[in-house]
């Protein structure tokens, strides 16, 4: 048989200063279909491990300059090589040396003189444990990686569960608003012809009249006639405004879920981002209620994006939540009174092919040792019960899975954090 072609059992390096010790013992292993390296001092030895670790190591204890116990001491402090079995040889059999041979890191001890089949022995058992060692890391690995895999599924099944969830819901309450609300808007403009034509009427009346009875003047002066009218034109004004802002919401809901439209569709990334402002208006007021955060807005004209109109919305809702979050009241309040929090949001289109949606904001921002984890499942940097890890987590997986594009976080060097997404125009779904 060539030696091209023999297959070799492991690769074993021998270390002694006595050269027939190695060739004594380089003979026999190597008829047992092992490769054989050999070493006469410490250093020869350290030099030929890092060269390329072997598989084995038989190492002589009583060496000049560099005796054995301090190789095996250097080797297991490094992690590159301190997996590597060693087997000390020795020619005394004291119980001191022994304990002190295991003390150093060595995983067997064979006296001198050698009997070979003991030798084999000893080898090939040294040699199965590391094998089953490294076996069982691969496999380790192998199921971290099936973990892994199977947290990633369950994190998309709920998060698509969740948002069916909430398209069942944001169509239930949509409904369930829009048929009284319509009914109230259609008789709005009925009721205010109607009242301006009554004021009209008593007011005619007081010029046709203005000497009037005693029980009328009575009435008017208890009610106080010219503040009614003029208040309740407000309260008609009012009731026209609140119930504009309904409806406005309830578009934003129609936009935000696509409830008219199902599948893949073009739409208007401008629209989607106003329609979740829409969705998120109440949120924008500081948890302490003392002012607004201000949201400035930079649409350029971009054309429309194919794709899920509802998954986009989602990571909107994200980011936006994200940065709402960021202005904690407390560190606000430590702030002059010149601090406006504040929220920005910039569309463009980026090359030809690409459209880019930034959002910017000056709040309390990230610790840089978190910011590597933002994108992980279950990592979040809220308080308990504040949040769970899955929103940005989400987002993350919609825009670089489903839309083939990059969400990348940016720390602002005059505070406050930037998430930029970048999406191309041309998807193949």
């Amino acid at each position: 048989m060539n030696i091209q072609d023999r297959a070799f059992l492991a690769d074993i390096l021998i270390v002694d200063d006595k050269l027939e010790n190695i060739r004594f013992l380089s003979d026999f292993l190597s008829k047992q279909n092992y490769q054989i390296r050999k070493a006469i001092s410490g250093q020869a030895a350290l030099m030929a491990v890092k060269t390329l670790p072997p598989d084995l190591i038989l190492l002589d204890i009583n060496m000049p300059t560099m005796g054995g116990y301090e190789v095996c001491k250097i080797l297991k402090t490094d992690s590159k090589t301190s997996s590597i079995p060693i087997i000390f040889l020795s020619a005394g059999n004291d119980i001191n040396d022994k304990i002190q041979a295991f003390q150093a890191g060595g995983i067997d001890y064979i006296t001198k003189p050698f009997h070979l089949e003991e030798v084999l022995l000893r080898v090939q058992n040294q040699l199965t444990v590391q094998n089953l060692q490294n076996e069982l890391k691969i496999k380790n690995e192998q199921l971290q990686n099936t973990i892994v895999k199977l947290q990633n599924t369950q994190y998309e099944l709920i998060q698509k569960e969740k948002l069916v969830n909430a398209s069942r819901i944001t169509a239930g309450i949509s409904h369930e608003i829009n048929n009284p609300l319509s009914f109230i808007l259609g008789n709005l403009n009925p009721a205010f012809d109607y009242t301006q034509t009554l004021i009209n009427l008593v007011q005619l009346y007081q010029q046709a009249f203005p000497e009037a009875t005693l029980e009328i003047s009575n009435l008017t002066n208890e009610i106080d006639l010219d503040f009614l009218i003029q208040d309740f034109t407000r309260i008609m004004y009012s009731i026209r405004t609140g119930a504009e802002r309904i409806n406005s919401v309830v578009c934003a809901m129609h936009i935000f879920s696509r409830l008219n439209q199902s599948g893949i569709k073009r739409f208007n990334v401008c629209d989607n981002i106003d329609s979740v402002l829409i969705t998120l208006g109440d949120q924008i007021t500081l948890k302490d209620k003392s002012s607004l955060i201000s949201v400035r807005k930079n649409y350029e004209d971009i054309p429309m994006l194919m794709g899920h109109a509802n998954l986009f919305n989602q990571v909107l809702l994200n980011l936006l939540q994200n940065a709402i979050d960021s202005f904690d009241s407390d560190l606000i309040s430590m702030m002059d009174s010149f601090f406006e929090p504040t929220i920005w949001i910039t569309t463009k289109l980026i090359e030809e092919n690409q459209i880019m949606i930034s959002v910017k904001d000056n709040g309390i921002g990230i610790l840089e040792e978190y910011q590597e984890h933002l994108f992980e499942p279950f990592f979040t940097t809220k308080l308990v019960g504040k949040g769970v890890g899955l929103g940005l987590f989400t987002s993350y997986q919609i825009i670089t899975e489903i839309y083939k594009g990059t969400l990348t976080y940016y720390s602002c060097p005059e505070g406050g954090s930037e998430f930029l997404a970048k999406i191309p125009l041309t998807q193949n779904f």
